[in-house]
């Protein structure tokens, strides 16, 4: 196999090791850190709200500017920019083994945002533009194949790491893995960039970006205290405000960071609704689901990172199968039926009280909520891939996953709302486990009226479907 780019023909598998070994970072960090919040909460002497920020930080800046971190790719080298992301990646990573309090914390997470929105798109352009097309898919396959792997192990490493050892080494981990990248990058992956690219960098969007989303999210978080008052709806009346001019700053300049006419299809507009809806339910949910099982029900942290392994291993396992539905029988059924199932899940995790074994309690909620995603992840990539012309697939792709993204940003806060307003923490988190399964239905009943009964053809041109009556 030889490499498009460049530099020639190399050997790309190391261009595909780099790729998982810079995305495992991240997908480790996103799910191993949210289990040991619980021990950081008790250790720093925080609040819920500052505990939120944790999360929030680095969500903000990842959500904002993941799109702003693809064009700087194609436009300055998606070695050199994915490079760049892994380096802040590592070095904030340390700032935040180090901290010695919860404000270098937040501010180091935040930092470590901005490296995962510079290397996460520049990991699959970097194998888009490595393999030719017919290898391409396995290629594809192998990096998803191993991020699901390191994704479902990162709430068990962190888990056992914040037991017996720190939180602190849960961040550490990444340091080995950078510098393996860095290297591996520097000596055997070839540059590559969009030589007919004439963009312009859309810096005032993802300023307009950042800030609308930050003032947003910590209006909601200003609230968790359980007291609604003008100054934090102020602040989110005024982060929608910026949103709004971000949109009208996208929809008339010339390069946009966001391509608001891609939303011209309903289809993918309503996958869009579709993924907000499920992922403020899923990213929310995820952040409380650690909380209640170390402070309720007293599990350890690796106990409580290994309860969440059904939820991953269903939707790992089931995922590929799921994924050709959509070419049989069409978007509608597996997204509706993978919202309701989801919807489920939520009500699941809302039953149990303070007592009770894992296997009748969690266990069936982390299970039914495995087999909605399960129905719903595959599906819905491959809607969003298929509801535009095939040359803009790659910009529709980054922009669901910043919807993904932005929808978790906002449903930690929006659910830490009613988990903090609860007359116990139980209760506050059984609320949110209904508006969860309430998101579900919503979701669900977009999938219903918003794509058609249909299965899909073999063959597309020009990005226009051809359809058959199911």
């Amino acid at each position: 196999m030889g490499a498009i780019g460049n530099g020639g023909s190399v050997k790309v598998p190391w261009v595909l090791v780099a790729a998982i070994l810079g995305s495992s970072m991240t997908f480790i960090d996103s799910t191993a850190v949210n289990v040991s919040l619980p021990v950081m909460q008790r250790e720093l002497h925080t609040t819920t709200g500052q505990t939120q920020w944790v999360i929030e930080g680095y969500a903000l800046f990842l959500s904002a500017l993941i799109l702003l971190g693809g064009a700087l790719g194609d436009i300055y080298g998606r070695r050199r920019i994915f490079a760049i992301g892994i380096v802040i990646f590592a070095i904030a990573s340390l700032g935040c083994a180090l901290a010695p309090n919860i404000g270098i914390l937040i501010a180091a997470r935040c930092v470590q945002g901005v490296g995962g929105a510079l290397s996460t798109p520049g990991s699959l352009a970097l194998l888009s533009a490595s393999y030719d097309e017919q290898s391409r898919g396995r290629a594809i396959g192998l990096w998803s194949g191993f991020s699901a792997l390191t994704s479902a192990l990162g709430p068990v490493i962190g888990g056992w790491l914040t037991q017996d050892f720190s939180w602190r080494y849960v961040f550490l981990i990444n340091l080995p893995i950078a510098l393996a990248v860095v290297v591996m990058l520097a000596r055997r992956v070839p540059e590559s960039r969009d030589e007919s690219s004439d963009r312009r960098i859309d810096a005032v969007g993802a300023v307009l970006a950042t800030l609308g989303l930050g003032l947003v999210v910590y209006g909601l978080i200003a609230m968790n205290a359980g007291r609604i008052s003008a100054a934090p709806l102020g602040i989110v009346a005024a982060g929608f405000v910026v949103l709004g001019l971000f949109i009208a700053w996208e929809r008339h300049v010339p390069d946009p960071m966001m391509r608001c006419d891609l939303f011209a299809s309903r289809s993918f507009s309503m996958a869009n609704v579709y993924t907000f809806l499920l992922y403020a339910a899923l990213g929310g949910s995820m952040y409380f689901v650690p909380f209640v099982l170390i402070n309720v029900h007293h599990y350890t942290p690796t106990e409580a990172g290994a309860a969440l392994l059904p939820f991953v291993v269903i939707l790992v396992a089931a995922s590929r199968w799921s994924g050709g539905l959509v070419a049989t029988i069409g978007a509608r059924v597996p997204l509706l039926f993978g919202a309701l199932l989801a919807g489920a899940g939520f009500i699941a995790y809302a039953l149990p009280g303070s007592d009770g074994s894992y296997w009748t309690t969690f266990f069936p909620a982390a299970s039914i909520l495995g087999l909605g995603g399960a129905l719903f992840v595959a599906p819905l990539t491959t809607t969003v891939m298929n509801s535009v012309p095939v040359e803009h697939a790659g910009v529709a792709s980054g922009v669901n996953n910043a919807v993904a993204r932005t929808a978790g940003l906002i449903g930690v806060a929006l659910l830490g709302l009613l988990v903090t307003a609860g007359t116990s923490y139980l209760a506050g988190f059984r609320a949110a486990m209904v508006l969860s399964a309430l998101f579900a239905l919503a979701a669900a009943a977009s999938a219903a009226i918003g794509f058609p009964r249909i299965r899909v053809a073999a063959g597309r041109h020009g990005g226009e479907e051809r359809h058959l009556r199911a």
